[in-house]
């Protein structure tokens, strides 16, 4: 047998020391994603992209039961179509990565586009697909018979951002998107809501990420857009990421590629539009909500590992006995719907293997060793517990490994797994209570970002785009949503003066940092 070899772990940053570099260190260490050598593009890992993958399974399945369908258009745009609906096409202009030639040549030893291959019309790589789609719906759309038209596309995007950050930000990103044609106005301000509802339950429902939903302001509103609704979370550091958006688009996207229909009555009129999405950004938003000085931390649901068995020896005879045990313990698990992994790696210590799980997040590992077979017993550790006030580190670790009865340990598992999912979702719930003010003073709003940390602070608001870009400039904060009435805690409700011109002001506003 090889001598278990000891491997050195890998250097992490405290959230308290460098927030930033410790998000870049849990990524290193759960291995899910690295920088690619195409600047501002990311190589996602198999690990990382289990993640998305089962982010992409729950919402798809969201999306199918409120009647939606998946399909698939061009990747690359013709430039007069992003430029028939103007506001849309001065959005993204800045972003948007052109092709000019389809073809390469060498000239003098070097390679460059081949002057006779330059298009005839460039083609501007996708950074939003409402133009092309609707340029396909003009085809599918005739009648009040054909609406309303409700399809999704997984999909990738291109958006030459100049600063990124893996996850969060990248020139490259993947994504879903919604477009959805309705014969009236109501109902597709209905579908607007109703997806904008599907994003908030599954994020917190399963990412356990608890979010506030509102508006975005005119000047935040997406690219053509009569109404952007957004959900807003925040991270650890106290600020706030725009986690998805449903948008109402009216007729300006159908008028642009003239897609119009026969009514009930026998008249034509333009159909009403929706846009929605979500992208990797998600697996940024659930690394910075729930993830520890240890790693990366993840709520059971997106776990793409949820159980880690490690059998421990140290003869060839003790690893025999315990890799059967182990073996079974998987099966046993596996028939329950656990997503169970068998780490039986010959040359590597227990503890580093223990060191390994725990950074890529496993929410429980089981340990057997020779003494647990002895007794027939289990160790259940799991990657963390929900804080208790005052409780000193060395009695949470003592209840985070539990030696049970096999039986019993076995039992436990899909209700340990369940109670974490609650867990996650209360802690983060607690940590937003705690980074959340209600501020009516400028004064105060000054010391609560620039002295306090800040988070997230309800102020009334009455200003102008121009004043919105005063307090940006002053504080560094914007107006992240104006939220549903429902959203503003009892404490905010009410009418006031807004926080900065002393205007009346009839609702809150929430108002962060934010990436």
């Amino acid at each position: 047998m090889n001598k278990p070899a000891k491997t050195e772990p890998n250097a992490i940053a405290t959230r308290a020391q460098d927030y930033s570099q410790w998000y870049l260190d849990v990524i290193k260490k759960a291995t899910l994603a690295e920088h690619s050598a195409v600047r501002g593009c990311m190589v996602i890992r198999p690990h990382g992209y289990a993640i998305w993958e089962k982010m992409q399974r729950e919402l798809d399945d969201r999306f199918k039961a409120t009647g939606h369908e998946n399909a698939y258009f061009p990747l690359f745009i013709p430039l007069s179509f992003l430029a028939k609906e103007e506001k849309h096409a001065s959005g993204f202009a800045k972003e948007c990565a052109v092709i000019t030639h389809h073809r390469l040549k060498s000239i003098n030893g070097e390679i460059v586009p081949d002057p006779e291959s330059k298009l005839e019309e460039p083609l501007v790589v996708r950074p939003t697909s409402e133009t092309i789609i609707w340029d396909q719906y003009k085809n599918w759309i005739q009648s009040y018979r054909d609406l309303p038209l409700l399809i999704n596309q997984w999909a990738n995007v291109v958006r030459w951002e100049m600063r990124t950050r893996l996850f969060l930000r990248t020139a490259e990103f993947l994504w879903q998107e919604g477009h959805t044609a309705h014969a009236t106005e109501v109902e597709a301000l209905e579908e607007t809501a109703r997806m904008l509802e599907v994003y908030a339950e599954f994020s917190e429902n399963v990412m356990a990420v608890p979010v506030i939903k509102g508006h975005k302001t005119e000047g935040e509103r997406f690219a053509g857009a009569l109404d952007t609704l957004c959900i807003e979370g925040m991270m650890q550091d106290g600020k706030a990421l725009q986690m998805g958006t449903s948008h109402y688009l009216g007729q300006n996207f159908s008028k642009a590629a003239d897609v119009k229909f026969q009514n009930k009555d026998g008249q034509l009129e333009y159909v009403y539009a929706t846009s929605w999405g979500v992208s990797t950004r998600l697996v940024g938003a659930l690394i910075m909500t729930h993830s520890d000085d240890a790693g990366l931390v993840l709520p059971p649901k997106l776990a793409p590992i949820q159980v880690v068995i490690v059998p421990i020896y140290k003869s060839d005879e003790e690893r025999a006995k315990t890799v059967e045990e182990a073996k079974k313990v998987f099966a046993e698990l596996k028939a329950l719907g656990v997503a169970v992994k068998l780490d039986d790696r010959d040359g590597i210590m227990p503890g580093a293997k223990y060191y390994e799980w725990e950074g890529k997040g496993v929410p429980l590992r089981i340990e057997i060793g020779p003494k647990d077979l002895e007794k027939g017993s289990l160790c259940v550790a799991r990657r963390f517990v929900s804080d208790i006030p005052g409780e000193t580190p060395e009695a949470q670790r003592k209840r985070r490994k539990a030696f049970l009865p096999r039986a019993e340990a076995i039992a436990s598992i899909v209700p340990t797994l369940e109670a974490m999912q609650k867990e996650l979702l209360e802690k983060a719930r607690a940590f937003r209570t705690a980074r959340t003010r209600t501020i009516d003073k400028l004064e105060d709003y000054e010391k609560f970002f620039k002295d306090e940390g800040g988070g997230f602070a309800w102020v009334h608001w009455a200003g102008t785009p121009a004043q919105e870009e005063e307090m940006a400039k002053r504080f560094e904060t914007s107006i992240r949503c104006l939220p549903f009435e429902d959203q503003v805690p009892a404490e905010a409700r009410g009418e006031g003066k807004c926080i900065l011109t002393g205007q009346p002001s009839k609702l809150r506003v929430l108002m962060a940092k934010s990436y």
